[in-house]
């Protein structure tokens, strides 16, 4: 097949490619430079909507509403936009082999493309029961959710299901998030997680008693230190039980299975270094190999905030790795410098009426403020992490737009503590004073 050439390539197609491509705008890119290659069949999306409210019975989310780069307030990059810029959007297209030192990528169609920079923005797979060889996990109506395809395949499911059983494995963001969709659709829902608490690479015990609270208020039925070892299907594949390692059985007409990711990093195996289970990179998003970028989930890159070498798996990052990535390649160009990326760890969450925000590091001692009934009609709490007499996360539930900006401004600024009880009295009037 004829090969393809291009100044600049963004190899993957989701939330960074999107962004990476407005900054591309931005910075002058020339019609004909720049190549998106993606395995979906869609221009770049805002994924987050997919476990929210992609799923939800009304007001339903749906593309075109939800390209980038609408998450965060900026202009919707329609597949018109990337035409009129002059940016080949080519989709539906895998790629099976990267030959970094050759400069060139190979499509499982046998297409070539060669390029001069590269930024690898291929995110992050699922990690499916089929992986471990969970027993009858390759039934039918056992969902994961990545991508729009996945989103499309669980919301036919939710309507020829009406009101039926649902069994959601995994206590984190995507438990807790398709939990509320489904239970917003009218689903009997249950929870099934091996941790003493939801979300608990996030939360504290504290916090995630709210939760849990909140959800079983919601008639989400949780169960908590046990996992689900196999599945039972009826005479069509379809699931029907969930057999769990404690013993128990639980009916389901619906699995979603949310137990993590896994950066999409196989295609560069051996050729880049890696590390902390992602592509190594310095504060400009530079691989370890000339001209090559990694952005997002899959890179590993210098917290310069906490000196710390770091993998970030959150839209957030996404978006502003992907940003700097592409000003370090046209700077670079134009013989100038810019400033290393200084991140502050970002991460939020939406479900029912509920919306929290966390920002900093969740390291040392935890205290937790405000009210946190999860039968309060309007609850409003957070917590705050001291680490050497300094605060160094925030989290707020319930927040508004400026008092999210003060606990933000809080992890950043990393004001002294020295006493915990006090800290715990003021509560958000602390943040608030900064």
């Amino acid at each position: 097949m004829a090969e393809k050439s291009f100044k600049y390539v963004i190899l993957g197609g989701g939330v960074a490619a999107g962004y990476a491509a407005r900054e591309f705008a931005k910075q002058g890119v020339k019609p004909g430079e720049l190549a998106i290659i993606s395995k979906e069949a869609v221009a770049p999306y805002e994924r987050p909507a997919l476990s929210k409210a992609y799923l939800f019975p009304e007001g339903t989310a749906r593309l075109p509403g939800f390209h980038v780069c609408v998450g965060s307030g900026g202009e919707r990059l329609l597949p018109e936009w990337y035409s009129e810029k002059g940016i080949e959007l080519i989709l539906s297209t895998e790629i099976v082999k990267a030959d970094l030192a050759a400069k060139t990528l190979v499509s499982a169609a046998g297409q070539i493309f060669k390029y001069q920079s590269l930024i690898i923005a291929t995110g992050s797979t699922v990690i499916r029961l089929s992986d471990f060889g969970v027993q009858g996990a390759d039934a039918k109506n056992i969902f994961y959710l990545r991508e729009i395809d996945d989103a499309d395949k669980l919301v036919e499911a939710i309507k020829a299901k009406k009101n039926g059983k649902a069994v959601i494995v995994g206590g984190g963001y995507i438990g807790l998030e398709l939990s509320a969709a489904l239970r917003i659709n009218n689903l009997d829902v249950t929870m099934v997680y091996p941790e003493p608490w939801c979300m608990p690479r996030l939360f504290t015990a504290g916090i995630a008693a709210f939760y849990e609270g909140y959800y079983a208020n919601k008639g989400v039925k949780i169960i908590k230190g046990t996992v689900a070892v196999g599945f039972n299907a009826d005479s069509n594949g379809e699931v029907k039980e969930v057999k769990l390692k404690d013993g128990r059985v639980l009916e389901a007409d619906i699995v979603v299975v949310g137990v993590g990711g896994r950066p999409l990093i196989t295609l560069f195996k051996g050729q880049v270094e890696e590390e902390k289970g992602g592509i190594k990179t310095d504060a400009f998003f530079k691989t370890s190999i000339p001209d090559v970028y990694a952005v997002g989930d899959v890179a590993t890159f210098p917290l310069k905030l906490y000196n710390d070498i770091r993998r970030v798996e959150h839209v957030d990052h996404a978006r502003k790795s992907a940003e700097q990535a592409v000003k370090a390649i046209k700077s670079n160009e134009d013989g100038k410098t810019i400033d290393v990326y200084d991140y502050l760890p970002f991460f939020y969450s939406r479900s029912f009426d509920l919306s929290w925000q966390f920002y900093g590091d969740n390291v040392g001692d935890a205290v937790l403020f405000g009210d946190n009934d999860p039968a309060s009609p309007k609850p409003k709490f957070g917590s705050y992490w001291i680490k050497d007499g300094k605060v160094v996360g925030a989290f707020l539930e319930g927040g508004s737009p400026d008092e999210n900006k003060a606990i933000a401004k809080v992890a950043k600024v990393q004001p002294s503590v020295d006493n915990l009880d006090l800290l715990t009295k003021e509560g958000l009037s602390f943040a608030c004073k900064i």
